[in-house]
């Protein structure tokens, strides 16, 4: 505990002098003479030479950013400080570094390209190397966009890109396993926009578990992205022509293969950068769902949004006797309300619930819902690192959670985010066995404990912004007693595009 009230006094200190940094600014009178620009050596301003390197010609863009990230934890995938105390303490520094261009081909085509190179240094746990890891450069983007493709309102995007849908609650990530150093899915994707209102996406995926399978990495390490081989087909409608209410549907085709390879080849250095063999599972799973969010009543106040989908496929599920497949039948919902209060600060509060089933083992069928390319810390970075030895980090299922949280503008810089949330279990899925790092799981309750967020963001300049985060889960007794001690996160994120 002496490590928490630390830590957040060290938090709740920063915030201060950023509260009192930001009200300074705000009270100084405005200048009366531009400041002069800083000089480079070429002789061009710094702002010149950022607009040159922006549009350097009239067919080529291009960007950069950097983050800095410290990650500060205790107990993130164990919770058991006596048994695992070597492996319980993260401490590590996150570098990404990114540069891109869009190469304009004619005025509906261009070529976009992305590098991402992000570096780590590690002094926790001691399971991690503990040396400055250089690691490798990454083409984190490699497509060509094409629009009004045959004379209609229909954009095509071919190859490395982004995907990001709804709210990210099933589609954001393809690439959980490198954090959030990349995202990427490698695909093929048609956009039909008739107007401002209606869009209609058509998405065939090909990913795989392999990082460099399609573009070998700079200084490649071998790494994997995702768990396994994936296949994948997305039908996705958004409709915004009514005032208060968006409508969603999509229909999602999922098929997941396992990565195979041979552990005694001497020259394969995978197995240092793989995930356990386990974590990799045969599926395939079709999803059909839809949300609608807006305003109650047209009220200016109250907004929600409300999400579900059912899963039905086969899937393999580890058993007594090993994996197995069975057929999966499961159901997941997040929902959320909010009151907007419309003042100067912008107060807002918010109400939650999300339900994703979970598997009972006393049927031969599998009830878990997946959540497919949702495996990122959408809620909380505790929720999605106690997953770990539960099914896989960041496959956040099995679960029952209830939110309530606040928003506030404290300046026209800083703002602050609060939320609680009370997690409990669906099922006793894995009730009554122990992983051998210590971390074991109960019989007898399904409730999972108490969890506790707050950010701080902070916007510098334009260019510039930062974010501290806190978070404390204290476990209950879905847990045994011997793993119900508190775990810890907290980062300090700085990041400045150039």
């Amino acid at each position: 505990m002496k490590g928490v009230w630390k830590l957040l006094t060290i938090f709740m200190f920063t915030a201060a002098l950023l509260a009192q940094y930001s009200i300074a600014a705000e009270q100084q009178p405005a200048a009366t003479t531009p400041s002069p620009a800083v000089s480079t050596d070429s002789g061009r301003s710094y702002d010149d030479f950022r607009d040159w390197f922006h549009n350097p010609t009239d067919w080529l863009s291009m960007g950069a950013d950097y983050r800095f990230r410290w990650v500060n934890g205790w107990n993130l995938d164990t919770l058991n400080s006596d048994a695992t105390r070597r492996n319980s303490g993260w401490n590590f520094l996150r570098n990404r570094m990114r540069w891109w261009t869009k190469t304009k081909i004619n005025d509906d085509m261009d070529f976009n390209l992305k590098l991402t190179w992000e570096f780590r240094s590690w002094d926790g746990p001691e399971r991690k190397s503990q040396q400055v890891d250089f690691d490798e450069i990454m083409f984190d983007q490699f497509n060509l966009t094409v629009r009004n493709l045959f004379d209609a309102p229909l954009t095509m995007v071919a190859g490395r890109q982004d995907i990001f849908l709804g709210e990210g609650w099933l589609i954001c990530d393809a690439n959980p396993l490198d954090g959030s150093r990349t995202a990427f899915f490698d695909a093929l994707r048609f956009t039909y926009k008739p107007n401002d209102n209606v869009s209609l996406d058509m998405i065939y995926i090909e990913n795989r578990a392999s990082q460099d399978a399609y573009l070998k990495p700079i200084n490649d390490r071998h790494r994997q992205g995702t768990e396994q081989d994936e296949r994948a087909i997305i039908i996705y409608l958004t409709d915004k022509s009514r005032s208060n209410m968006n409508l969603e549907g999509y229909f999602i085709y999922k098929n997941d293969n396992p990565i195979n390879y041979n552990p005694t080849d001497p020259h394969d250095i995978w197995p240092a950068f793989r995930s356990p063999a386990y974590w990799s599972r045969k599926a395939e799973i079709y999803t059909i769902g839809g949300a609608m969010s807006g305003k109650i009543a047209d009220s200016e106040h109250w907004k929600y949004r409300m999400e579900g989908a059912f899963q039905v496929g086969r899937k393999e599920t580890l058993t007594g006797c090993g994996l197995k497949m069975q057929d999966l039948q499961a159901f997941g919902t997040v929902d959320r309300i909010e009151y907007h209060f419309n003042d100067a600060k912008k107060n807002k509060l918010r109400g939650s619930f999300e339900f994703l089933s979970g598997d009972d083992p006393d049927t031969s069928k599998n009830e878990a819902f997946d959540p497919l390319w949702g495996e990122w810390p959408r809620v909380s970075e505790i929720l999605s690192y106690s997953y770990n030895l539960e099914t896989m980090i960041g496959e956040v299922t099995n679960l029952y959670r209830l939110g309530l949280g606040h928003s506030i503008q404290l300046t026209e810089k800083l703002s602050m985010d609060t939320d609680y949330h009370m997690l409990w279990a669906d099922e006793n899925t894995v009730g009554g066995t122990a992983h051998s790092s210590g971390l074991a799981w109960s019989q007898n309750s399904r409730f999972r404990g108490h969890l506790g967020t707050m950010w701080f963001k902070y916007q510098f300049t334009k260019q510039f912004k930062g974010h501290i985060l806190l978070e404390y889960f204290s476990p209950g007794n879905y847990y045994e007693s011997s793993s119900r001690d508190a775990a810890y996160f907290a980062r300090l994120n700085l990041e400045y595009t150039f």
